[in-house]
């Protein structure tokens, strides 16, 4: 939330396969990204991506990724396109802190440095890579520390606090824009649901992830803000009112007709898809 407040309308933004909030931040209509969810035609991808790839290209919304780390090189070919053409644009591209041990994570931060790429990467740190712990599985828990290796500005910030995330991430957003080259920014938070429903969360204890519920960013941001009971009331009557229409027009779509089933899967001139067409 707080780094995509940071961005303007032209900018670009590659997510995780957790893009559901960036998606609906960036613009993208509950209607569309509820249709995706249940592989209708109505969704953002034509009911073909999913959950984990939701994409609007208009919006400059780059996708979400199923691959971890796959989001990366993906950005880095974005800034270097806008560097060429001279377009005055930000890539903001999130991933977690397991994709830093993926090779395509060095291979982008070292070729966003080298060529100077108008690009902001952002690590969302839960401390969990599924069921795996930071510790076992990064030499350098110290992350930003691995972006400073590239010589690339790098700090973190707490990501548990939404108002701090916004204004750290308009500090680097800014310095990206003004020519300053890729930054690196750790937001460290936490997960507190299980990663997945087959995740029996053997991992880690339940009195950690109490102690985290404590710093629930939500709580954290209305308590900073003061919100009156009357309009959060308000509020979560809107939203509330917003998910359902988006499940009715999801559940009331249209599946795609299984004669398009190989529709975007080959170009439209490959000889491939002439002989199955």
């Amino acid at each position: 939330t707080g780094v995509m407040a940071a961005l303007n309308g032209d900018d670009s933004v590659v997510a995780t396969y957790r893009e559901h909030g960036h998606a609906l931040l960036r613009g993208m209509s509950a209607r569309s990204v509820m249709a995706e969810m249940y592989g209708k035609l109505t969704g953002c991808s034509r009911g073909r991506g999913g959950s984990m790839h939701l994409f609007d290209k208009d919006l400059n919304f780059y996708g979400g990724n199923a691959i971890v780390g796959g989001g990366l090189p993906t950005a880095v070919g974005l800034a270097l396109a806008d560097k060429m053409q001279k377009r005055d644009r930000v890539t903001v591209c999130f991933f977690g802190e397991g994709a830093m041990a993926e090779g395509e994570f060095h291979e982008s931060m070292n070729l966003a440095e080298l060529w100077q790429l108008p690009v902001l990467f952002v690590c969302e740190n839960n401390l969990y890579a599924m069921g795996t712990a930071l510790r076992r599985s990064e030499s350098e828990t110290n992350l930003p520390m691995k972006a400073a290796s590239y010589e690339m500005p790098a700090w973190s910030v707490d990501g548990m606090d939404v108002l701090a995330v916004a204004d750290s991430a308009q500090r680097a957003v800014d310095a990206v824009r003004g020519g300053g080259g890729p930054h690196f920014l750790e937001a460290r938070t936490y997960r507190f649901r299980a990663h997945s429903m087959f995740d029996p969360e053997r991992y880690r204890d339940k009195a950690e992830v109490e102690q985290w519920r404590e710093r629930d960013p939500i709580d954290l941001l209305l308590a900073k803000l003061e919100v009156p009971d009357d309009e959060l009331a308000a509020l979560e009557e809107e939203i509330r009112v917003e998910v359902e229409d988006a499940v009715d027009f999801a559940e009331n779509s249209p599946d795609e007709d299984v004669a398009d089933l190989m529709t975007f899967v080959y170009s439209p001139s490959s000889t491939v898809a002439g002989r199955l067409s």
